[in-house]
């Protein structure tokens, strides 16, 4: 396996047995099944690793009808649950769904689990967990904004094993989806450009990143999105990894490229600031002894080639 395929939420190997799909009853009857389970897109965690549950455990009795099927560990196949419409105490809205989120939500039946914000805990999560709670938390929230048919409006039914939606009204039959995003390791000599978005935590800075537009290569979307936000003409680009990411349906196209200028033009409508920095400074703050940046979240793609960079590891 490639370093580049060890990123967080990278596969794991798990046996997603698409074939067994259109077969969840028989799945469910499976005195083996488990559950993982998540509230509001949090999963469930029991210090550092998934909560799997059984299907008869009393927390189930709250969960959403419909569970996706996520595929099979030694042969005991493996749902996940939405426990969305319980409602726990003292929730703070405001922060739910966002990586500022470092509440946990307890259930009456689970004294010893919690539901966490799955940024804040994916880096404690093994590769098998990570994969599990990903693809879940991707699937649920496509079922949430996807309710009725794209075609002729009607309401769609969960088919498939969660992995389907199909309309009865005009016979359509809807997939889950995941939006590409390049996200772009741009150097020029031994600096690297890093911007950040508005509302970001004081003093963060990221790669540069934007979603692929129809009819538009990888290759392409890099230049023109480094363009657009900072001003900048980058020559070649090299694909170098790809990063699942739930938040809420992304997939991350991890990318490298030369850049043929280093003067900036910031479009303060997409990005809050954005500037070079140096290796030295980069590893200053990976190191957190930077005085004024703060690196990428750890987990997420751009620290990880962020850091591939500084090791000289780009594969």
């Amino acid at each position: 396996m490639k370093i580049a395929e060890t990123v967080t939420f990278g596969s794991s190997g798990l046996n997603r047995a698409a074939e067994l799909r259109g077969q969840a009853c028989a799945l469910k009857a499976n005195s083996q099944a488990r559950s993982i389970v998540l509230w509001r897109g949090k999963p469930l965690i029991a210090g550092d690793a998934l909560c799997r549950v059984p299907l008869d455990h009393p927390v189930m009795m709250e969960a959403a009808a419909d569970m996706v099927f996520l595929g099979c560990e030694d042969d005991a196949p493996i749902f996940a649950a939405d426990l969305s419409g319980w409602l726990p105490p003292d929730v703070d809205p405001e922060n739910l769904d966002s990586f500022q989120d470092l509440t946990e939500q307890q259930h009456a039946t689970l004294p010893d689990a919690a539901f966490a914000e799955l940024r804040a805990i994916m880096t404690r999560l093994s590769p098998r967990d990570a994969e599990l709670a990903a693809t879940a938390k991707a699937v649920i929230a496509w079922h949430l904004s996807h309710r009725y048919c794209a075609r002729c409006g009607a309401e769609s039914q969960f088919a498939m094993a969660g992995w389907q939606r199909d309309c009865g009204s005009c016979d359509a039959r809807h997939f889950p989806r995941t939006d590409p995003v390049v996200i772009m390791l741009i150097t020029h000599g031994n600096a690297v450009l890093v911007g950040r978005s508005h509302g970001w935590p004081e003093g963060m800075y990221s790669l540069l990143a934007g979603f692929v537009e129809p009819g538009e290569t990888i290759e392409a979307a890099v230049r023109r999105e480094v363009f657009e936000e900072a001003g900048v003409r980058v020559g070649q680009v090299t694909y170098l990894s790809s990063q699942p990411w739930p938040f809420p349906a992304s997939l991350m196209l991890g990318c490298a490229g030369e850049a043929l200028n280093k003067m900036l033009t910031i479009d303060t409508d997409e990005i809050e600031d954005a500037m070079w920095v140096s290796r030295e400074d980069i590893a200053l703050a990976f190191s957190g002894n930077h005085p004024t940046i703060l690196p990428a979240r750890k987990g997420a793609i751009a620290h990880f080639l962020l850091q591939a960079w500084l090791s000289d590891n780009l594969d």
